[in-house]
């Protein structure tokens, strides 16, 4: 039997200090999780090299915790950043590195409302030794078959019983005298997340901004390339000049960097290697046009249908966005609609079932201001056109989210019905999921669709039918989407989580 002289230690469960300044407490918690974490690491490269040692092999994830002895009312002008009630809130945390602005944040705001320290000490939560590996490493790779074997044996896997959405959605059930959740996800369940969306997007989590916009064609993710490009192209040309001030990166599926050389000038252009030179398209590309801040925006071809809507949202939400928007095409129900005009979702009928379980259909996804409010102001700078005219390009009203793509070879009675009853406007297969998610996740939400074709009117979508259209619009509804991101952005993170999306109860963590 080997013997481990030289590994490091895992620290044990417990605390580890208390502490009234966020730089402190973040930098205990940075500590804790990079020591466990590359305690793990080297015992897996132990085992990997045909090591062997006794016992499973453990460690496990930082926590942040106040406990509070007061009920006294605290400022809550911001709809985060205070706990309700007294007693002791608690999360586990991840990824110090990825959420150092995030949690210095919410930190600050803890320390400032409640006057009380943060702890901050090793839970009982074991990290899966995947979750050990930020990168997405795939550990089992190298592993003979009866070493794979015995993996589960020694050490920690995912376990998805611990990795539910009970908190975020509203069913968890604390006792009166027990511990209360500090966030709305722990720590295991953002780990899951972020590994799935290097899984699905070919992208890292670190390079997603806090503003994503969601499409459901390729045609806005090849003009959001060429501008992105453009944005980065070295050039004296006005145009696009304010864009090219603010994002200093774009990047692309597998890796593919491109530095913008107006900030930038001695960036070498981007080169694919062999590495991120892939012929295989990830399932939902994202792209991302980067500030250093975070506040840039993000692009995510979603593809067709509510279950790429959900599973997308699902992941994306661990990031915190301050923002998401659908951009997309949909089927305009009425007869004095054009191919080509605006829907500016006001409400939604969810036909898409995909989210049933987790928020029931009862509950009204409502519009949001701050978010109306930047789509319109949009369209209205972008097409030129107000009052009147704005009306007859642009309509405001209910969109139907269906699961069903070829709902029109049904018995039209029933559906065209139910459309009619619900006043709804144009139909598509990703909205509704997308702002119901934005509701259960506290994330600000939106649409805006174009109508591509008129089914009920004879206007079907066929090839050649929309190349006008597409040829028109794409470019304008993208920069609507764009310049719509950076008015929420101005207008500020303050008003943007609004307390419309608080529960009665809830996490103090935004």
């Amino acid at each position: 039997m080997t013997s481990f002289t030289t590994a490091p230690s895992p620290i044990p469960p417990g605390p580890a200090g208390s502490f009234t300044d966020v730089d402190a407490a973040l930098a205990c918690v940075r500590d804790l999780w990079e020591r466990n974490t590359a305690y793990l690491r080297d015992r897996f490269a132990a085992f990997a090299r045909g090591e062997e040692f006794d016992g499973r092999v453990s460690a496990c994830y930082p926590y942040v915790t106040l406990v509070t002895g007061s009920g006294a009312v605290v400022d809550t002008r911001l709809a985060y950043g205070f706990v309700e009630g007294v007693g002791e809130h608690s999360t586990t945390v991840t990824r110090p590195d990825l959420f150092d602005r995030y949690y210095r944040e919410q930190f600050g705001l803890l320390l400032k409302n409640h006057g009380v320290p943060l702890q901050v000490g090793v839970s009982t939560e074991a990290i899966p030794i995947h979750f050990a590996f930020p990168n997405g490493m795939y550990v089992e790779g190298g592993l003979t078959p009866e070493r794979l074997a015995r993996l589960p044996d020694l050490f920690e896997l995912p376990d998805l019983a611990r990795m539910d959405d009970t908190i975020v959605n509203g069913t968890y059930e604390a006792g009166i005298d027990d511990v209360k959740p500090l966030a709305l996800f722990t720590a295991p369940r953002v780990d899951f997340s972020l590994h799935r969306l290097r899984h699905y997007t070919a992208t890292a989590p670190e390079d997603f901004q806090n503003f994503v916009l969601f499409t459901n064609y390729q045609f806005y993710v090849d003009e959001f390339i060429r501008l992105a490009h453009e944005i980065m192209t070295p050039t004296d040309d006005p145009r696009l000049a304010e864009y090219r001030r603010q994002y200093d990166r774009f990047i692309e599926p597998w890796d593919i960097v491109t530095t913008n050389r107006n900030l930038n000038p001695n960036a070498d252009p981007a080169e694919l290697t062999a590495q991120n030179r892939r012929t295989r398209a990830p399932q939902m590309p994202a792209y991302h046009l980067t500030r250093p801040d975070g506040n840039g925006i993000t692009l995510v071809n979603i593809g067709v249908g509510p279950s790429n809507a959900k599973t997308i949202t699902d992941h994306i939400a661990v990031l915190r966005p301050h923002a998401w928007i659908m951009l997309g095409h949909c089927a305009g129900l009425r007869s004095t609609q054009r191919l080509g005009d605006y829907v500016l979702a006001h409400g939604y009928v969810r036909d898409d079932h995909v989210l049933d379980a987790d928020l029931p259909t009862w509950v009204p996804v409502p519009a949001l201001a701050e978010v109306q409010r930047a789509l319109e102001a949009a369209v209205e700078r972008i097409t030129g056109l107000s009052g009147y005219a704005l009306k007859s390009v642009m309509r405001t009203g209910t969109v139907a989210t269906i699961d069903n793509r070829n709902w029109e070879l049904r018995d039209h009675r029933e559906p065209l019905m139910r459309f009619s009853q619900s006043r709804a406007i144009a139909l598509d297969m990703e909205s509704a999921t997308i702002a119901a998610n934005g509701f259960r996740f506290r994330v600000p939400y939106g649409t805006l669709l174009c109508v591509s074709d008129k089914p009920l009117h004879g206007q079907l979508k066929l090839p050649g039918m929309a190349d006008q259209f597409y040829r028109e619009r794409v470019d304008q509804h993208l920069k609507i989407g764009l310049l719509a991101m950076e008015l929420l952005r101005e207008h500020g993170m303050d008003t943007l989580h609004s307390r419309k999306l608080r529960s009665f109860a809830e996490a103090a963590f935004q």
